[in-house]
């Protein structure tokens, strides 16, 4: 066009600008700006609004900033650009918000929207509520969205809820989007109860076939421990998305079933669709999480070279997982080495609880090196060095170790789950406990360890790492949360109903032992998410096939360190 000598309009310079927003390429965007001053269309509304929003996407907040001043009128889409942009690039609230003033747009709603969003995006709900203040009809599907959102986003599930509550009694019709986060959040906290009276309000607002929509609810089925209504809702989408493919792969895979990730895996391609870092990092996790060895370490070896997709952290992270499970300490030492990057701290972590299990102290201090320095405020790594320590019978270096987290104010993160029964969650701790029907719980379980120990359990009492006499370490195993929740959910529950409780951290060696035997002895399928996976308990055995202990796996193969 100016090769031929014709002269470029406002619209001709918007479309160069939006494409080099696109690109990313500041650069071209400069000279495009330089080039409408010449023309003078600098200053036109749609120019302008173009320039300000390229800077903000390009990380170029002042200059954004700047183009966004000198314009002499500004519309609605050049107020949320800008405030779009102050949110991504994490800049002051403060120029913005007396900027907003100065020119009289405060009770604008789509401005109103966009710092809504602003102030969820960074967590700050209670000033995202305040936005409209008291003004609530100002407010739009949009606004309420940006809430809910955020809510969900803080992990504040109940007011989340809340705001739905109150777009529904003032007639606001929810969309797509206020579906999928309120459903995510369901998924997050395994809200079974709220989240199948959300699964209803899908259906009835006719979003059961929505890509994003029924994505989310296979997803919050699985992490609810419903793996087959998660493999029937999945059914009912004509024509899967990868988001969809990826739902399901990911609920196998939390559930230890790795074979049935892979046979998902394997559709998913026939089918046409294209995996991406997300479908790998699934599967990876669910063939670990099965000890399958060799097939996690193919499909890792088949990612760039069959699938054209790099593999990143998580990828990585779930093949140090893989190897330290199941004792090749060697191995993954070597893997390690041979990264392009440093493991990242779920990585150091899994070695060291595998150095652990095998009693190398030699590595695990290594490890739990590493991890002290990417995460200097997670006592999590000084614990397992502990117990490495405790194991052992190295009481002294047991002791420097808790010296070390009481001189950097580290507490051990206290293990604590809960069980959803009727409308009410029910929270239990090993210690510090209270409970309408304690002695109940407390009878009823005692009377259950005398049952199971006749069936072969023996309390894994070197899992406790102090100094204290027998009898002490069995009590303190006895009263563990997960032992609890579970006793509390056998008195509540009526047969036919599934007990599903969840946990904080990982379940205990001992607890898992023992809950193996409970369901052996109440003839009752228990299922138990903990921050891992999900272990499903039945007639005196487990889901995982007790691979989830890897030291056991790797006795039983005779596999050398």
């Amino acid at each position: 066009m100016r090769v031929s000598g014709q002269r470029p309009n406002e619209f001709a310079f918007s479309s160069v600008i939006q494409a080099s927003s696109s690109l990313g390429c500041t650069e071209i965007g400069r000279q495009m700006h330089c080039l409408s001053v010449k023309c003078g269309f600098s200053y036109e509304l749609f120019v302008g609004s173009n320039l300000a929003d390229m800077y903000s996407k390009c990380g170029e907040i002042y200059d954004a900033c700047k183009v966004f001043q000198e314009m002499p009128y500004k519309d609605e889409f050049s107020w949320t650009s800008m405030i779009d942009g102050y949110a991504k690039n994490g800049d002051s609230e403060e120029a913005l918000l007396a900027c907003k003033e100065m020119l009289g747009f405060e009770k604008e709603t789509v401005v109103g929207n966009a710092l809504t969003d602003m102030h969820s995006k960074v967590g700050d709900m209670d000033s995202a509520f305040q936005v409209f203040g008291n003004d609530s009809g100002c407010m739009n599907i949009v606004s309420y969205t940006s809430l809910v959102d955020g809510y969900v986003e803080a992990d504040q599930i109940e007011n989340a809820l809340n705001i739905f509550l109150e777009l529904r009694t003032l007639a606001v019709e929810p969309n797509e989007f206020t579906f999928s986060s309120l459903v995510k959040a369901c998924a997050n906290q395994a809200a079974l109860e709220q989240g199948t009276q959300l699964q209803a309000q899908v259906i009835r607002f006719n979003f059961a076939s929505d890509p994003l929509v029924s994505s989310t609810l296979v997803d919050m089925c699985g992490k609810c421990g419903l793996v087959d209504e998660s493999v029937k809702l999945f059914n009912w989408i004509k024509n899967p998305t990868d988001i969809a493919w990826n739902s399901l792969v990911g609920v196998f895979a939390q559930h230890g079933l790795g074979k049935e990730a892979i046979k998902v895996f394997d559709k998913m391609v026939l089918k046409g669709v294209k995996p991406n870092a997300i479908t790998f990092a699934n599967l990876l996790k669910g063939c670990s999480h099965a000890g399958l060895l060799e097939e996690c370490l193919n499909y890792f070896h088949a990612m760039e070279s069959s699938y054209r997709v790099a593999p990143k952290e998580e990828h990585y992270s779930c093949i140090i997982d893989l190897l330290s499970r199941a004792g090749r300490l060697t191995e993954t030492e070597e893997f390690i080495k041979g990264m392009p990057f440093e493991p990242n701290a779920f990585g150091w972590c899994s070695f060291l609880a595998a150095c652990g299990n095998h009693g190398d102290n030699e590595r695990g201090e290594v490890a739990a090196l590493k991890q002290m320095r990417l995460e200097p405020e997670n006592s999590g790594a000084h614990v397992l060095l502990s117990n490495i320590y405790a194991k052992e019978r190295q009481w002294g270096d047991a002791r420097t170790v808790r010296k070390m987290m009481r001189d950097g104010s580290l507490k051990k993160l206290p293990g604590y789950s809960w069980v959803d029964v009727g409308n009410k969650t029910h929270v239990f701790g090993a210690e510090d406990w209270s409970h309408p029907q304690q002695m109940e719980i407390y009878v009823k379980l005692e009377s259950l360890i005398d049952q199971i120990k006749k069936v072969g359990y023996i309390p894994q009492i070197d899992l406790i790492p102090y100094d204290i006499d027998d009898g002490m370490k069995e009590k303190q195993l006895r009263y563990h949360s997960e032992k609890l929740a579970v006793v509390f959910a056998l008195i509540s529950m009526p047969l036919g109903k599934p007990i599903i409780v969840k946990k904080n951290l990982r379940v205990c060696l001992d607890c898992h032992s023992a809950i193996k035997l409970i369901s052996k002895v109440v003839e009752r399928t228990i299922i138990i998410r903990d921050n891992s996976r999900f272990h499903h308990f039945s007639d005196g055995s487990c889901s995982c096939g007790d691979y989830w202990q890897s030291y056991e796996i790797a006795k039983r193969e005779g596999w050398k360190k």
